[in-house]
């Protein structure tokens, strides 16, 4: 059993956002389970993966106002130099590194998620963005100025008034 399994918790309420979560969990769950022998190919899986992720949520923020330098943004760049330099270690041998990564990201997803991407999902939906099609149903309601925060909990800066209202 997984450490981290999908549940209707982790829902977001983006349904491409949700899907891609889903997948995150699933290709985390597999690196978890792997041997020694299928480790390095599930983390490089889950890299690309979350590459992939990472630069969906990052341009729907571009798009919605966020600065290209918001937290949110920040920390996904700082999580996958982390997950490149396990890579990295494991093809030096250092499996056991690669697999306390994985740990570490089980504990990690849930609070990105319910804090940083839940507010970008909050975000998306006030705005009336459709991260399917690029449309925006409600540019009024897009910020006056660019979200410098990271659209979550961790400063004073987060979210401009007229994001969250």
């Amino acid at each position: 059993m997984a450490a981290l399994e999908w549940s209707p918790a982790l829902e977001l309420g983006v349904a491409r956002m949700d899907d891609t979560h889903r997948e995150f969990v699933a290709l985390l769950a597999e690196v978890e389970a792997a041997d020694d022998a299928a480790l390095l190919p599930a983390w490089q899986a889950l890299i690309a993966h979350t590459q992939q992720h990472f630069d969906q949520e990052d341009f729907w923020m571009a798009a919605t106002r966020f600065a290209a330098g918001n937290c949110h943004s920040t920390q996904h760049a700082a999580v996958l130099k982390v997950m490149r330099e396990g890579a990295k270690q494991g093809a030096a041998g250092n499996l056991a590194l690669v697999r306390s990564m994985a740990a570490e990201l089980v504990h990690w997803f849930p609070i990105h998620a319910d804090s940083m991407d839940a507010a970008l999902a909050q975000h998306l939906q006030q705005v009336g963005y459709d991260p399917a099609s690029g449309q925006l149903a409600r540019p009024e309601a897009l910020p006056g100025e660019l979200i410098h925060g990271c659209s979550s909990t961790c400063g004073d800066d987060d979210l401009a008034p007229a994001a969250v209202a």
